[in-house]
């Protein structure tokens, strides 16, 4: 039963995770160690379980590179990048990065970022606050409105990282149980 603890806990901690809004984005310019750094504090419970890092300074280079992210002025990153990189280190999981940069752009030019943003992080703590009722078990009452097609991609990739990330912690959780099943064996 110490797997439905954990699992239970660590639901308890994502069904309680809040996304930082645009305005709760720092105002000051910061610097790439920074960034990278506030990054993982914002999306640690995401990736809590993952060998490799969620953000690296060559992974924001090259988003730069790419131009998925404007370059930074003067070596810093304003609160624009800090929301298009938590939206790409999200997003990556499960779409391509070309898809995530034709995805933010075409929600941004619709509704302009600021609303883009928040409405990505209200979506994306929704799917996770569902796919977590799932997950225990509950029975979802849905009745919910017909999406607007530029909105579709976002909902649907949301809902794909939720999926994804209880999947792999759900799989964690398992495969350490039989290990420690088999070594009382």
């Amino acid at each position: 039963m110490k797997h439905n603890e954990e699992m239970n806990e660590w639901c308890r901690q994502l069904e309680h995770l809040h996304l930082p809004r645009w305005n709760e984005l720092p105002e000051l310019d910061l610097y790439m160690d920074q960034v990278v750094t506030l990054i993982e504090r914002y999306l640690g419970l995401f990736f809590a379980d993952k060998q490799e890092k969620m953000l690296t300074k060559s992974m924001v280079n090259n988003y730069v590179k790419l131009q998925l992210i404007p370059a930074p002025v003067k070596k810093q990153y304003s609160r624009r990048h800090v929301a298009l990189l938590i939206a790409i280190t999200i997003l990556k999981q499960i779409v391509t990065i070309k898809e995530v940069k034709e995805g933010i752009n075409n929600l941004a030019r619709v509704h302009g970022e600021k609303w883009a943003y928040n409405y990505f992080c209200e979506e994306m703590e929704n799917a996770l606050k569902q796919v977590l009722r799932q997950a225990k078990g509950e029975v979802l009452d849905e009745k919910s409105d017909a999406i607007p097609f530029e909105e579709l991609p976002l909902k649907l990739a949301t809902h794909a990282v939720a999926c994804k990330i209880v999947v792999e912690k759900t799989v964690q959780i398992q495969s350490l149980e039989t290990r420690n099943q088999e070594m009382n064996a």
